[in-house]
């Protein structure tokens, strides 16, 4: 059977709807018979539509037409028969959409169904009775049932054919609405004597091919006289009726006239219509003519009836007339929204304009109450765009953010213009799916922390956090230690941090006196694609420790000399013998020192200022008083738990160097001298007898070079003591600090490779240093012109 294709291409306003096709078949094919190739009519390729998920969407529940997405053709689903889905409506045709997706794509598909002669023209009654009076003039007219062919076109009834044709002839009149009237007219004289049964045979013939045809017997008993047929005050009766009227409304009233007289006169009204379902729907009262309905009107199946009325009398005379009825629509359905394709999920970056879904909406009353406005709610990123007549595409209005709204219950409402207006609406549920867009924040712009030097390695410091907008594996925040270096060490030998807590840990034990504090930077970063990233400053702060004791700056303990200050026994109260000078390394409190005295030889006659370390007497000197004294000063900080350190203060009172010199000869390092010669005695010996006597004679003659050195005094290269001029002064308070000036003298012998005396001056205090090697004794003088004025003079000299 041949097959027509009708192929438009149309481009749309919107980008989802590209084209429309269109199809031409006849009805009754065969399951499975092509209608079309719809890849190569709108040019997709076969792998587009599988990966596109091509489907058909149609509002009918019936589905005549599938869609075999592998061959890429349309197939027919099911038998189709143009008289059940159409009846008369021509032209008859299936509409429906194609839906791609993957991006959402549709088109439009119409599939015109051509007529076949596949029926023949019936009649409802296969017998017609007439009672027609003997004095019937010719001329007379008897109004035939019509005979219905559900076919149209050419193959719909072309003609009707009357035998025999002996007394009635037959007469076709062609109404303006494209139907027949067929009525017999009388054209020879009836004569009940001689036939008083006619048979008569009606046949109606279509125009298709092979041409097809259906019957009716038509039965007239012939009768007595009836001289007047019944006559319409109207040929034509419109009427109008609101659909939805309740059953038993009268609709119109028609009214026939009949002149005879007598049961001649008598009309029966009846309806005569065979289409449509006529009969079902009203009905005419048989005596007065009142036409009720009986059935349900529906606008939307049908907009008006035409019933045909007959009126006729005893005698068998009739006449006809039309009644129009028009339905009144009434705004009694709600718009149908359809979707045709959605997506559950969108980007969050997903650019503008990108169709979420499509809907379809259809309004099945007419006029206003079909007009059909669409919309969602307001604030939302979205907007409804109307692609085409009835067709809507929720697409993206503005940009998405997750992180502000992760879903969106999108509700879509569509009223139409009737009186009452009514709606329906249907929300669509849309999630939003992350991008990576955010990066890590931390919780500070900058952070400073504090730890205790001496701390233990490994131990926990501070701990920074960031937050990342994002979700999931976009949100998952790793901490790393930037490169960088603290004194030229990198920062990770000293601190280390967790990546997945942000906890920062000291690798290495912090001293306060090496490093008070550092800085570096952290970045945080997440687990994206690309990963996005921060970074913030952490500044750690060392606090101090009472870890290190006081050191004594004066006066200087060394091992080979003692030190002694000399104090006149003429001294008064208060006299200033010296200072003990200490400092200590670490800060705050934990570098405030206090002075006391732990040990003397005498504690009665010295005193040490607790803030300042100046050794003091505290009653006047006597005779009576030891030359030599001995004083152990304790310097203690002010830490928890307070560290100290001790130094001993050799005090030599008399006034004169050879009082003081029998007092000051045996001390300690002349042992510990003689052990060490000793040592090296033993040694000489067990390696070899004989360097005994030289190792002797060598330690004899260095003992007398040693004492005529001690005769001769020349200046000499000597170490420098320290000490503190006249004006001393502890100022502000300070303690365990030098804030003030020193000067130093030097006396130096002629050969310093053979002298060990060493002296300075130092202010106005007497100091006397006595070296053990030295057998002579050394006295400063009050006057430094005491030496200038007597160069000879054999052993007068200023000591510190």
């Amino acid at each position: 059977m041949a097959r027509q294709v009708l192929l438009f291409v149309s481009v749309l306003s919107v980008s989802s709807v590209l084209g429309q096709v269109s199809y031409t078949i006849p009805e009754e094919m065969h399951k499975g018979s092509l209608v079309g190739n719809i890849g190569n009519d709108l040019g997709l390729q076969i792998k587009r539509l599988a990966a596109g998920k091509a489907r058909i969407f149609t509002r009918d529940s019936d589905g005549y037409i599938e869609l075999n997405r592998e061959r890429g053709v349309l197939l027919v689903k099911e038998r189709i028969d143009r008289e059940a889905l159409c009846r008369q409506t021509t032209p008859c045709a299936l509409h429906f959409q194609i839906i791609l997706e993957n991006p959402m794509e549709f088109y439009t598909v119409t599939v015109q169904i051509t007529d076949i002669n596949d029926n023949a023209p019936t009649f409802e009654k296969t017998e017609m009775k007439f009672k027609i009076s003997e004095s019937a003039v010719i001329g007379a007219k008897f109004v035939l049932e019509r005979a219905v062919d559900l076919d149209v076109g050419i193959n719909d009834l072309k003609s009707y054919q009357l035998k025999p044709t002996d007394n009635f002839a037959l007469k076709v009149h062609n109404n303006a609405d494209g139907n027949k009237h067929v009525e017999m007219v009388l054209q020879k004289p009836l004569d009940r004597e001689k036939q008083e049964q006619i048979s008569l045979v009606l046949t109606a013939v279509d125009g298709g091919e092979p041409q097809m045809s259906g019957t009716m017997l038509i039965a007239i008993t012939v009768l007595d006289v009836n001289d007047n047929a019944p006559v319409f005050t109207q040929q034509t009766y419109k009427a109008t009726v609101t659909e939805n009227s309740p059953k038993g409304t009268v609709v119109a009233t028609v009214t026939a006239s009949d002149a005879d007289q007598g049961s001649n006169s008598k009309i029966t009204y009846s309806i005569t219509n065979t289409l449509d379902d006529v009969r079902k729907v009203f009905d005419v009262n048989e005596e007065n003519g009142e036409v009720t309905l009986i059935g349900n009107i529906d606008f939307e199946q049908s907009r008006n009836y035409q019933i045909n009325v007959l009126a006729s009398d005893e005698g068998g005379l009739t006449d006809s007339c039309k009644l129009i009825v028009d339905l009144q629509d009434m705004n009694d359905n709600k718009p149908e929204i359809t979707i045709m394709s959605k997506s559950n999920v969108i980007s969050e970056d997903a650019e503008l304009n990108t169709v979420v879904t499509m809907i379809s909406i259809e309004d099945l009353d007419s006029g206003e109450n079909g007009n059909v406005e669409c919309f969602i709610n307001e604030n939302i990123p979205f907007i409804l765009k109307s692609s085409t007549n009835n067709f809507y595409s929720l697409v993206t209005d503005s940009e998405l953010d997750r992180e502000r709204a992760s879903e969106y219950n999108i509700t879509v409402t569509c009223s139409d213009e009737g009186v009452p207006s009514l709606s329906s609406s249907v929300t669509l549920t849309l999630q939003i799916s992350d991008v990576n867009d955010n990066e890590p924040v931390f919780e500070r712009s900058s952070y400073e922390a504090y730890i205790v030097e001496n701390n233990t390695p490994g131990v926990s410091i501070f701990t920074v956090r960031a937050t990342d907008a994002d979700w999931n594996q976009n949100a998952r925040v790793s901490y790393i230690l930037e490169d960088s270096s603290v004194n030229g060490v990198p920062v990770s030998s000293y601190v280390s941090i967790s990546a997945d807590s942000g906890v920062i840990h000291a690798v290495r034990s912090f001293d306060y006196e090496q490093i008070k504090d550092f800085h570096f930077r952290v970045k945080a970063q997440d687990g994206g694609s690309p990963p996005l990233s921060s970074n913030v400053t952490v500044k750690i702060m060392i606090q101090d420790q009472n870890d290190n004791p006081p050191q004594v700056l004066y006066p200087v303990q060394t091992g080979g000399s003692v030190v002694a200050e000399m104090v006149p026994r003429s001294a008064d109260v208060g006299y200033l013998v010296t200072k003990v000078v200490a400092v200590d390394v670490d800060s705050g409190q934990n570098a405030w020192l206090s002075y006391k005295l732990q040990k003397a030889t005498d504690r009665a006659l010295f005193e040490v200022g607790s803030q300042n370390g100046e050794i003091r007497t505290i009653r006047q000197v006597s005779d009576k008083d030891a030359v030599k004294q001995r004083l152990s000063v304790i310097v203690e900080d002010n830490g928890q738990p307070s560290r100290s350190a001790t130094v001993i203060v050799n005090v030599a009172v008399a006034d004169s160097f050879p009082e003081v010199l029998s007092e000051f000869s045996d001390f300690p390092h002349d042992k510990e001298y003689n052990d060490n010669l000793t040592f090296y005695l033993v040694l000489a010996l067990a390696v070899v007898s004989f360097l005994f006597i030289t190792c002797l004679v060598v330690i004899i003659s260095v003992k007398i070079y040693r004492w005529r050195q001690s005769r001769i005094l020349y200046h000499s290269n000597l170490p420098v003591i320290p000490y503190y001029p006249p004006r001393y002064s502890d100022t502000l308070g300070t303690t365990g600090t030098l804030q003030h000036v020193y000067n130093y003298e030097v006396c130096r012998t002629t050969d310093s490779r053979k002298s060990d005396c060493k002296f300075g001056r130092a202010g106005s205090q007497n100091v006397l240093i006595m070296d053990p090697s030295c057998s002579g004794t050394m006295q400063r003088m009050q006057s430094e012109k005491s030496i200038l004025d007597e160069p000879d003079s054999p052993l007068e000299v200023r000591l510190l």
